[in-house]
């Protein structure tokens, strides 16, 4: 079972060479780190990572900021990437059932073995690829990994239920497997604020951003409802908080943040993006 591209040509390039030298270009924009990561791969433990899902053109030099970290850290042998459903379509919490996912990178094998796992230790995980064939929210951190990583293997969650209670459930799952194996790299694909002036999403996002820091779930889901911030997201950021904080991990590190409005100029009407970090205790 092959899973297709679904938003290649929208949100990044549709050929190998392009979207090579878009990820590149995220890598050196004045918003991105500034260089090229060094394809090292013999470190420490791999951090968990919160990493933006717009077109590569909008937040990709954010991402690439996150996607740096993992220059110097062990490669992980299979990456989590746990994003939200936008299309309201599949199961409550679906795991990609087998197979592979193609970009115009190459392909990369589900790890199904993780994904039964999972299954095995809450039954709030079901499998479902119904929920996965239109998400971009995943699709789009591939790209990145595999330009980083080279070779690996894939678990992609889709989370359509972002209750707080349901979210914290599969971040105890998380933890789990990550408390089992220390080759795993974690993901959360969230924006943050959505069409409002600049300077009302940043200090909107700025509060977010506070509470994601501390690894407080419960309190981002506060400050979200407090301050009506749209972050599309935040189910599977609580799902890695939980899970961060479940495996004695004490703060998140925010890497950068900006908004649509630093690229194109425009502050009118903007999205907010960051990327974070979370180191696994040693």
């Amino acid at each position: 079972m092959k899973r297709p591209p679904a938003v290649a040509g929208m949100f990044y390039p549709s050929t190998e060479e392009e979207l090579r030298r878009e990820i590149e270009r995220c890598f050196l924009h004045p918003l991105g780190p500034g260089r090229l990561p060094e394809r090292r791969h013999d470190g420490e433990t791999p951090p968990i990572l919160i990493s933006p899902h717009a077109g590569y053109m909008y937040s990709g030099p954010v991402a690439a900021h996150g996607y740096l970290q993992l220059e110097d850290r062990r490669r992980p042998s299979t990456v989590i990437v746990v994003g939200p459903n936008h299309y309201g379509i599949g199961t409550q919490v679906s795991i990609y059932p087998g197979g592979e996912w193609v970009t115009p990178l190459g392909s990369v094998p589900i790890d199904m073995e993780l994904g039964v796992r999972l299954t095995e230790i809450s039954d709030i995980f079901s499998m479902d690829e119904v929920s996965h064939s239109r998400e971009h929210s995943i699709e789009v951190q591939v790209p990145f990994l595999q330009y980083v990583l080279g070779e690996f293997r894939f678990l992609p969650i889709c989370i359509l239920d972002q209750s707080l209670p349901t979210c914290l459930e599969v971040g105890r799952a998380l933890a789990e497997i990550l408390k089992e194996r220390d080759d795993i790299l974690l993901v959360a694909s969230t924006d943050f604020t959505h069409y409002e002036p600049h300077e009302y999403a940043a200090e909107k996002d700025g509060k977010a951003l506070e509470a994601i820091k501390s690894l407080s779930p419960e309190r981002m889901y506060e400050v979200i409802e407090r301050f009506n911030v749209s972050m599309c997201g935040y189910g599977p950021v609580a799902a890695i908080l939980e899970a961060a904080r479940e495996i004695g991990s004490r703060e998140a590190t925010l890497l950068k943040y900006a908004t649509s409005g630093d690229v194109t100029g425009d502050r009118s009407s903007v999205v907010g993006y960051a990327s974070l970090k979370i180191e696994r205790p040693r």
